[in-house]
């Protein structure tokens, strides 16, 4: 493989590895797009703080609390340091908004990566859309049998009761006297 191609793949994973689902959004946040970009995260958020109506809400929000909490939590150890400001989060159009507020040419390279990243993303979940309607469908039946086999269950259990109980009548039958003693 290529120096170049393993380059490339190693910065889609590293993007990939950036792209979290909060809200029901795919998102990345201010400090890695920063650090990708090679600049510091408060001189991307003073950007976007100068250009508020170049980011509605459907492009970039600010993480409450929780979810910054709950983030954090998802990585085990804080390495996120004493943060004065919630982190904002920026959709796959946030993203692409950020390329106009920074002009560098490393931001202009980075944001194009990351647009097809996201691009894939869309695309891999609409190829295989029919293969989660069917694990969803398959989830469904699976928990449907799980009910089919308690009640089963249950009704063998209150056969094998019932059994117990008239176990202790009298066999009725053929007996034979004959036998030898």
């Amino acid at each position: 493989m290529a120096k170049a191609t393993l380059h490339a793949l190693v910065a889609e994973q590293k993007i990939l590895n950036r792209i979290y689902v909060i809200r029901g959004q795919k998102v990345m946040l201010d400090r890695d797009l920063a650090e990708m970009y090679g600049v510091e995260t408060k001189q991307l958020k003073r950007q976007v703080n100068r250009n508020t109506e170049r980011f509605p809400k459907d492009f970039m929000f600010t993480l409450t609390a929780k979810e910054f909490e709950n983030l954090r939590s998802q990585f085990g150890t804080s390495s996120w340091g004493g943060t004065r400001y919630m982190p904002m989060a920026f959709t796959e159009q946030g993203v692409a908004m950020l390329s106009s507020i920074l002009n560098s040419k490393t931001a202009i390279e980075v944001n194009i990566r990351i647009i097809r990243v996201f691009t894939r993303l869309r695309e891999y979940a609409l190829t295989h859309k029919d293969i989660l309607l069917q694990l969803s469908q398959l989830e469904k039946e699976v928990k449907n049998n799980t009910r089919d086999i308690d009640n089963i269950f249950a009704v063998l259990k209150e056969l094998i009761e019932t059994q117990s109980k008239s176990s202790r009548r009298n066999v009725i039958g053929f007996k034979n006297y004959n036998k030898e003693r």
